[in-house]
């Protein structure tokens, strides 16, 4: 079924929701920017039928049925509650709100309204993430034990590298933990299973001074362009560049994430190594379509994506045969596919295909432990 949607956010990952969105068979009837100049630009520029001069304009839009929420952080929450109170469901990017009395705030409004509510954590959509998921609730990696993995990026290396998620004002007091690390956070607790129940911290600021470019107040995230003005404002940088953590598990088992956006080389890099008493499991979103099977009594496997191999589960959101790569734009079609494939159920359910409010939520909370634990140089309970 096909619904009407409108996307509030022009920026870098507005256009990748509009592209996924139609191509997962949703019509997008209009789009929101910062001005009413940027959305009738961008209206123009990708053939989106409106650009609305403001929020209110979108939300009493008789077309609008779904809101995306691809604005910066500090929006999150507020442009969520008014698409909430509109009646419109709502898919939101992370994090969901900029601190846990909002997103809480968030959860028992989305189920007052009984609409459908998200939040993207595309990453957990790659189909061998689902298949790893499904051997584990199968039992076929036994105990859980252990868990290591790391997201890193390069695009803030340099001193001159400046963008509004670097200011907690902007983006929160955590940077690269809640802009990258929560979807791997979401990831593994997702394919656990389980969530985790303590956290111990250690940030790092690179750049405690980084340089704007003059007569700009940021530049867009992964902009090609590298050819910008003399960069000479100084600004004092509140939030990390990188983090490593410290994670224990409901059951038990243990984990360490490392998140970094100052790794040379590493553009996008996803990766996790899950250890159980049977199997281990490790995948690489640079290699997205291959998940390894660590074997002590055998020859270890590399299962390659194919649907006529993997469980039910990851099937679903396998839409090419073997040997036709699926990759990052597909795993934002694949959780599109299951949030609209879900309008025409009850949104009071707690087992959802797709990420929801409540999840969003739990990352929040994570965020705020790892911020306390980095404070007191200790463990903090979530």
């Amino acid at each position: 079924m096909s619904f009407g949607v409108a996307l509030i956010g022009t920026g870098f990952i507005g256009p990748i929701h509009l592209e996924a969105l139609r191509r997962a068979g949703q019509q997008v009837v209009g789009i929101l920017g910062s001005s009413p100049a940027r959305s009738q630009s961008a209206a123009e520029k990708y053939g989106i039928p409106r650009g609305y001069a403001s929020l209110d304009e979108l939300l009493y839009d008789p077309r609008v049925q779904a809101v995306h929420v691809t604005s910066p952080n500090r929006y999150h929450a507020e442009q969520t509650a008014a698409a909430l109170r509109a009646g419109k469901h709502v898919l939101c990017e992370k994090p969901l709100a900029m601190t846990s009395q909002e997103s809480a705030d968030l959860v028992k409004l989305a189920a007052e309204t009984g609409l459908h509510a998200g939040v993207c954590y595309n990453v957990r959509f790659y189909p061998l993430c689902h298949e790893a998921r499904a051997r584990v609730l199968a039992g076929e990696a036994g105990k859980l034990l252990h868990v290591t993995g790391s997201y890193v990026q390069d695009w803030l290396l340099h001193e001159t590298d400046f963008n509004w998620r670097v200011l907690a004002s902007e983006g929160g007091p955590l940077r690269a933990i809640a802009d990258i690390g929560t979807h791997w956070l979401d990831l593994i607790q997702f394919i656990m299973a389980e969530e985790v129940t303590s956290v111990c911290a250690d940030l790092q600021t690179v750049h405690p001074i980084r340089k704007r470019p003059r007569g700009m107040t940021s530049v867009e995230t992964f902009q090609a362009d590298r050819a910008t003005p003399v960069h000479d404002e100084e600004v004092s940088i509140d939030t990390e560049d990188a983090g490593n953590i410290l994670l224990q598990f409901a059951s038990g088992a243990k984990g360490n994430l490392h998140v970094s956006q100052t790794t040379a080389g590493r553009k996008n890099c996803i990766r996790y190594e899950l250890a159980g008493r049977s199997e281990s499991l490790a995948w690489n979103s640079e290699r997205p379509n291959e998940l390894w099977i660590g074997q002590r009594d055998r020859a270890s496997e590399l299962l390659v994506r194919d649907p006529a191999l993997l469980s039910p589960l990851a099937r679903g959101i396998a839409a090419y045969p073997g040997g036709h790569n699926e990759g990052f734009s597909d795993s934002f079609k694949q959780l599109f596919r299951s949030f609209y494939g879900s309008l025409d159920k009850p949104a009071t359910s707690a087992a959802q295909p797709y990420p929801t409010l409540a999840e969003g939520h739990r990352e929040i909370l994570l965020c705020e432990a790892i911020l306390r634990s980095h404070a007191s140089r200790g463990w903090v309970e979530v």
